[in-house]
């Protein structure tokens, strides 16, 4: 095998490292620089795809789910969102009742969906209980249905509205009904590009200590990187390998999420998407950095579904799922569909020369198609 891609490769800075990966040795953050820096992207490729199928074989993992955003009204003002208002008269100001959450549940379930992804703005007139009345609520209408809400940024404020810790918030969100974290909210943890694009969003230290006391309490989580705005690719590699240490302190993350940034609607100033071969390059470097995490999402939402498609032969191994109603992305000019069909996700596996594996949020297999 080290014949074969060193013979494949155009760049001689990525020999150390095609060695390192083939032997199973961890990679270091001078080799995410080389990485991040090649323009060999088919031995990129080729080495993400080899450390992939280590991991899951040929299998590609989607889930029946729906995202619920309750309320896109938001104490916080960060650059780079589109989505959120921080004005409740502003037109497109909306919050949801207990009632319309409910409907929504009920769509979700009805189209056979295992999971809801609840994320949203930090409404400055809900209480905690109000929060914990969401989870109630579907736990209660629904019980097999599996609740994945409320992200780091969102936990610290409902700790702060509770006056509760971070682990008494989250064993109070577990019993109502809690039974997962998302990674959203990561976004890039330098500093520097936090007082740029989210000033007032807890850092990553925080960010951080919730997932860890999260996973001490038995609930998995997500994790993501937001990338493609000002961010350095020193400052990309250096988020990873903090989410790695994590990840070897606890072992709770399921699935590391590279989030491509859309430009549209925001205050950032920037007005260009990501380019394809930085989506691969990210999705392959993620997969050879993150040697501990277990899967790699290519979120067809955020790439579209060509370059999602694609990225599965560049160290991805999950596609998130069929979403229904996804809108964050959306308000900041994302061009796919605003939910997706079964049949096409296994469809566009499929056309990688994949297996397609409908999951659960814990990626237990529900069903293989072979």
């Amino acid at each position: 095998m080290v014949e074969e891609i060193t013979s494949f490769c155009t760049d001689k800075n990525l020999f150390p490292i095609i060695d390192k990966v083939l032997s199973g040795e961890r990679l270091s953050f001078e080799d995410g620089i080389k990485l991040f820096n090649t323009n060999d992207i088919l031995t990129l490729g080729k080495l993400a795809n080899f450390k992939k199928e280590e991991k899951s074989g040929k299998y590609v993992y989607f889930v029946i789910n729906r995202q619920i955003n309750p309320t896109n009204i938001c104490t916080l003002d960060c650059k780079f969102c589109a989505f959120a208002t921080i004005d409740k008269n502003d037109p497109k100001a909306y919050e949801m009742s207990i009632d319309e959450i409910k409907a929504k549940a009920e769509y979700a379930v009805s189209q056979g969906a295992t999971e809801v992804h609840i994320v949203g703005g930090l409404h400055p007139d809900w209480s905690f209980e109000d929060y914990l009345n969401i989870i109630k609520a579907i736990k209660q209408n629904f019980p097999n249905l599996h609740i994945k809400a409320f992200t780091a940024v969102e936990i610290d404020y409902l700790s702060s509205l509770a006056k509760l810790s971070y682990e008494e918030t989250l064993i109070a969100l577990k019993e109502a009904g809690l039974g997962s974290l998302p990674g959203g909210g990561a976004e890039i943890f330098a500093p520097r590009v936090r007082r740029i694009i989210a000033p007032n969003k807890i850092g990553w230290k925080k960010y951080l200590e919730i997932h860890k006391i999260a996973h001490n309490l038995g609930l998995k989580s997500t994790t993501t990187m937001l990338y493609g705005h000002v961010e350095t690719f020193e400052e990309r590699v250096d988020h990873m390998l903090k989410i790695r240490e994590t990840q070897d302190e606890t072992g709770g993350f399921t699935c590391f999420i590279p989030l491509a940034f859309q430009p549209e609607n925001n205050d950032l100033g920037k007005k260009e998407h990501t380019s394809g071969i930085d989506d691969l390059k990210t999705i392959a470097v993620s997969r050879l950095l993150l040697d501990n995490i277990p899967h790699i999402k290519s979120y067809w939402v955020m790439l579209g579904e060509k370059i999602a498609q694609v990225a599965l032969n560049f160290g991805a191994d999950d596609m998130d799922g069929t979403v229904m109603e996804e809108k964050i992305a959306h308000f900041a000019g994302a061009k796919s569909p605003t939910q997706q069909q079964k049949e096409r996700l296994v469809k566009l596996i499929k056309e990688a020369d994949k297996i397609p594996v409908e999951r659960d949020t814990l990626y237990n297999p529900i069903k293989i198609y072979g």
